[in-house]
């Protein structure tokens, strides 16, 4: 009776993986919505500067007391509700992987796609669940049906997976890679436009950008680049890595054809999680990454043939949905951009320091480049490292030379301004 019991009681956890709201409300629902209801009177803008509401989603996460995380662009924690979450499923797959993962947990999949559409808001036949934006996009960059001569823009400033990947077509099917560079920050729209419109020939048939330069934080207009390519009859390819559940949009909103993001980035999902958009009528015509039954077919499942993968993983991403609606995703931006003001604008004036993003918000959020004269983009990390605990990363980069600084709605302001204090006394050093 006992072993019937806990047998039920297994069940009934995993039915709750597939829940609208399941562990979330067990762990964090009330607290937040004690919080949410003492803010609703006020706008996204203000909520950003409220630290008593932020205190309480801080204390969601389990950072380390250690060190100072603001390398948030990489990846993400994951808070506690889906830390939790990940842990059950993968100790209850264990008791009998083959039962659990496939057939209790892979029911999960369905109800998970729409709730990843509904944050995206799109079709749920539009969005394939995968590992990461480089899985998603290299599935569609190998997946084209492009011929020899073809020619495909991008820039010298998108992430290094997708650049090698057109360049190993171009190896290999005789394709044309094309790159435009820029000197960011650009506070002007039509300045980037024209560059990729400029490079446009008749034999153009696709267009790579990148939402959210992961170097710096440029926030690229991929709506006006959309609709300048369209009219040319040029698709476009997205890369939301950075910019799916950071910034507060929709993919109907680009109109792009294509996209691929990290869902272990911003949406603070499990390590090794991802989504790849493509446009329902565009199904059909991309070649599957990974070996399907029907390669040609217009069912966006033929991109989820990946062999065994993490379940567990999968199915947890589910709470970190339900975190992100909790908190609302333009409270959510507004707040990072809050943060990486706060610190940008006490530092942009010190002699020797120098942003490499604008502080505009059209045109940036989270991310933000920063470097001292005298002191290399290496020496700059592990001096911060090193003497202060602070971990950022290194950029060096075709034309970019700094330090990223990303940090996330876990990031408290006195751990900012001991960023700031960092940056001052090594800036005075030098």
């Amino acid at each position: 009776m006992t072993n019937r019991k806990k047998f039920i009681q297994q069940i009934t956890l995993m039915a709750g993986a597939f829940s609208a709201n399941s562990l979330f409300n067990q762990v964090h629902a009330e607290e937040i919505s004690i919080a949410n209801k003492k803010v609703q009177h006020l706008s996204p803008t203000d909520i950003a500067a409220d630290e008593d509401y932020w205190s309480t989603i801080q204390q969601a996460f389990t950072v380390s007391p250690n060190i100072i995380n603001l390398n948030n662009g990489g990846v993400s924690p994951s808070p506690r509700v889906v830390q939790e979450a990940l842990d059950r499923y993968n100790k209850l797959t264990n008791e009998g992987p083959s039962y659990f993962m496939w057939r209790i947990l892979d029911q999960g999949r369905e109800p998970l796609r729409e709730n990843l559409a509904n944050l995206a808001g799109c079709n749920k036949e539009e969005i394939a669940i995968n590992r990461n934006a480089t899985e998603a996009l290299n599935t569609v960059i190998y997946g084209l049906d492009l011929k020899p001569g073809d020619e495909v823009i991008g820039t010298k400033q998108d992430y290094p997976n997708m650049i090698n990947a057109w360049k190993q077509r171009a190896l290999r099917d005789g394709i044309v890679y094309k790159q435009t560079s820029f000197d960011f920050p650009i506070e002007n729209d039509e300045i980037i436009v024209k560059a990729y419109a400029n490079a446009i020939t008749s034999k153009t048939k696709i267009i790579h950008v990148t939402h959210i330069i992961n170097w710096v934080g440029q926030i690229m207009p991929v709506r006006k680049i959309c609709d300048m390519a369209h009219r040319h009859g040029i698709e476009v390819i997205c890369d939301g890595a950075h910019s799916f559940a950071l910034l507060d949009f929709t993919i109907p909103d680009l109109d792009c054809d294509y996209l691929g993001t990290s869902l272990h980035k911003f949406l603070s999902a499990p390590i090794g999680s991802g989504m790849m958009f493509i446009k329902k009528e565009k199904i059909e015509k991309i070649y599957p990454l990974v070996c399907s039954d029907h390669p040609k077919s217009g069912d966006i499942r033929k991109f989820e043939t990946l062999g065994t993968r993490s379940f567990p993983i999968e199915q947890a991403i589910g709470e970190a949905i339900n975190f992100q609606t909790a908190i609302g995703n333009k409270r959510k931006e507004e707040r990072i951009r809050y943060l990486k003001n706060y610190w940008a604008e006490k530092v942009k004036d010190i002699p020797k320091v120098k942003l490499h993003t604008s502080l505009q918000s059209k045109y940036s959020c989270a991310i933000c480049g920063v470097s001292i004269d005298g002191i290399t983009p290496g020496e700059l990390d592990s001096t911060l490292f090193n003497n202060y605990k602070i971990h950022t990363v290194g950029i060096v980069w075709e034309n970019i030379s700094c330090v990223r600084i990303t940090p996330h709605v876990y990031t408290r302001l006195q751990d900012l301004d001991k960023l700031v204090n960092a940056i001052s006394e090594i800036a005075a050093k030098k």
